[in-house]
């Protein structure tokens, strides 16, 4: 609670969207994809992945091409979007544990960690439930269970479906439970019409839209694809079995996955509009960090992939769609983070609060007015913790890190040894040119801005050594 009462103040929404009648709120729909990277999107570029829906609901609305989770990996990047909140706020800062990898490779001993998200915060779907929407939790939470009561149920939601502690699914085929009987929560098991988990998911999603008569709604699908395991649809398989591979993304059963996802959305938008409600229903599309790499997908041209510094580690597809209020085929580079959809929902639903966030509207965006507040804004990214490599246990993904993007600059400070590197962002989109040395005035300027802003989110900037590594070494 304490946290909380740091975090008081009063913002007004913007009024852009906004409607006077109750039953003319407009719906918000929420599509949060898991592990896709910033390529695998046909409208984004790849050689081999079929997202039609996807891209068709990117040509109705805008797409934002520096669009950033707030962490690289699942549980702090769900946390921040629900919160609207850095990662130092909430203190979520990966997906346990935090010292992954061997002891004695790690230099240093890394802060501890929360799992769970302390039901104290006010989320936006607290916020939204309070006035007057019907909120529906369907698929992956990750943040607690509503056994305990830190699930969906605690955080704002009416109705959780699916949605429990774990960041893996059990299984992708019916029953969807683990080899000890473990279940997702909530999937009536009698029903075995879809047969895939996330066929399901979407079916669920969609009765849930057709419940929605006489309250707005906002529905958030959460769905587990694409992260692992792999495991597709057969069918969907064996035809990318026989398509010519792309030069940079060619796994086939990461390939089917990705298009059963693709069927989601397209399933979405048709019961919508099938239910005359497309038009007064802003959906949004994000995946909640990048693409996995170890021979899944290839996040390039951008460097890295999930749980790294680089911006194939948060660097994201995001895409907003609202009836005719967001001008078709629009595109925005400003840069832009997971935390943004707290009071970008509220503006939408013209829903005022004393909460304040870290987070900035995107209504002035999506209006395509001009916000020099947003566009001029530094982003910041802490991450206390060790990853260690993809089957590799004596190298790292990621050591203790913080970052600041600010205009087309990026810096990655290093806590391990204190060393920086800079890059230009706009001249070097795949991280492959280090200013540090070469601009040590920028990057000190950097430097001193990053640790500004660590103080004041009271983020530690010290850390101890690990004394099994000075041992070693």
């Amino acid at each position: 609670m304490a946290i909380n009462k740091l975090l008081v103040g009063f913002f007004a929404t913007g009024l852009c969207f906004s409607t006077t009648a109750q039953n003319q709120k407009p719906n918000i729909v929420f599509i949060l994809a898991d592990d896709l990277g910033w390529t695998d999107l046909g409208c984004m570029g790849s050689d081999f992945y079929e997202t039609p829906n996807i891209d068709k609901l990117r040509s109705n609305g805008m797409l934002f091409t520096r669009a950033y989770t707030n962490a690289a990996n699942s549980a702090p990047s769900r946390a921040s979007i629900l919160t609207g909140l850095y990662t130092p706020r909430h203190r979520i800062y990966t997906v346990n544990p935090p010292d992954r990898g061997k002891t004695e490779n790690r230099k240093l001993i890394p802060l501890s960690n929360k799992d769970v998200l302390d039901t104290t915060f006010v989320t936006f779907p607290k916020l939204l439930q309070a006035n007057g929407y019907r909120t529906i939790h369907i698929g992956k939470w990750h943040l607690g269970n509503d056994e305990n009561q830190t699930g969906p149920l605690a955080n704002g939601f009416d109705v959780n479906i699916g949605g429990t502690h774990t960041g893996t699914p059990y299984s992708y085929y019916y029953p969807f439970c683990d080899q000890d009987g473990k279940c997702l929560p909530n999937l009536d098991l009698s029903d075995s019409t879809y047969r895939y988990l996330t066929d399901r998911l979407t079916q669920e999603a969609i009765n849930h839209i057709k419940l929605s008569k006489e309250k707005p709604f906002f529905l958030y699908l959460a769905h587990y694809a694409v992260h692992t395991p792999l495991q597709a649809k057969a069918e969907k398989e064996k035809k990318y079995k026989q398509k010519v591979l792309g030069k940079r993304h060619n796994n086939t059963t990461y390939a089917a996955m990705i298009e059963s996802l693709d069927e989601s959305v397209g399933r979405i938008v048709e019961t919508l509009k099938e239910e005359n409600k497309l038009e007064n229903t802003l959906i949004v599309f994000l995946s909640d960090n990048g693409g996995m790499l170890a021979g899944i997908s290839n996040n390039y041209f951008l460097r890295g992939g999930k749980g790294m510094p680089y911006e194939g580690g948060n660097r994201v597809p995001l895409i907003i769609s609202y009836g005719n209020k967001i001008e078709k085929n629009s595109t925005s580079d400003v840069p832009v983070m997971g935390a943004d959809l707290f009071p970008t929902f509220l503006d939408i639903a013209n829903v005022k609060t004393e909460v304040k966030t870290d987070g900035k509207s995107l209504n002035n965006i999506l209006s395509q007015r001009e916000s020099t507040e947003t566009n001029k804004r530094p982003l910041y990214f802490y991450f206390p913790a060790y990853l260690e490599s993809y089957g590799d246990e004596n190298s790292f993904r990621a050591t203790p890190f913080a970052t600041i993007i600010s205009e087309n600059w990026k810096l990655i400070y290093f806590f391990e040894d204190g060393h920086s590197e800079l890059y230009n962002l706009k001249k070097d989109i795949s991280e492959s040119i280090d200013y540090s040395q070469t601009n040590k005035g920028k990057a000190q300027k950097m430097r001193n801005k990053l640790y500004k802003w660590m103080n004041r989110v009271n983020a530690p900037t010290q850390f101890q050594q690990n004394p099994l590594f000075m041992k070693k070494n």
